[in-house]
């Protein structure tokens, strides 16, 4: 795949942009069980304020034996306003909408206890010459077969949004998570075991709902 300037991208770039590429068994499943997990940022042009965003879904959910869910957050970690929630009569699909000048996406699959995560950022940056920005993204976190060994979907289902998965390194060394988003993955592995999911787990109601023409940093009471 090649940018926009015409260079090529290479593995880690592509996975910085389009998320974790799945096994076709992986895809025929989550298909099969209706869970529709949409990873895609992309470039949008606001004609009043003359502006470029960003633009992502947030998206998933579970069944008890498996999930995917894609999230976004702040550049920093703070949890952001949706622009648009969405509605549906199908489950684990898209959730809500967002756009900011800056995006921290969260992807999780799970597969029982087993998770892999990937954690990005995406900016835009401006390019010399040229009206439009181009997307610049990369990797802040990739955890690979992460264990946690509790039934989110189930009997431990209270603790929901509390726990992250362990990660390992390939020597048996405990690989960290940047601490900031921490509630982020959290959250991300609550949708990936929220079976029948029909509501965003990261993503919040907008603070005004007079200008949702971006998103914005939501701050819990009392922090």
């Amino acid at each position: 795949m090649a940018t926009e300037n015409g260079t090529s991208l290479n593995r880690r770039e592509l996975l910085a942009l389009r998320g974790l590429r799945l096994p076709a068994i992986t895809i025929e499943n989550l298909q099969k069980a209706g869970i529709r997990c949409v990873t895609a940022v992309s470039i949008e042009h606001q004609r009043t304020a003359n502006r470029y965003v960003l633009r992502g879904q947030e998206s998933g959910g579970a069944v008890a034996e498996f999930g995917s869910y894609c999230g976004f957050a702040g550049e920093d970690g703070n949890r952001l306003s949706w622009l648009q929630r969405v509605d549906s009569l199908a489950v684990n699909g898209i959730h809500a909408r967002v756009v900011a000048p800056g995006l921290v996406r969260v992807q999780i699959i799970r597969v029982l206890r087993t998770y892999d995560l990937l954690v990005t950022r995406h900016v835009l940056r401006a390019v010399a010459g040229k009206s439009r920005p181009v997307l610049e993204n990369s990797i802040v976190f990739l955890g690979r077969q992460g264990t946690l060994e509790l039934e989110l979907w189930g009997k431990d289902e209270e603790l929901r949004g509390q726990l992250m998965p362990r990660f390992l390194s390939r020597s048996g060394e405990p690989v960290s998570i940047p601490g900031e988003f921490h509630d982020s993955v959290c959250r991300a592995v609550a949708g990936a075991t929220c079976t029948g999911c029909r509501h965003a787990h990261l993503l919040v109601p907008p603070v005004n709902s007079v200008d949702q023409t971006e998103g914005s940093v939501y701050v819990e009471a009392g922090t």
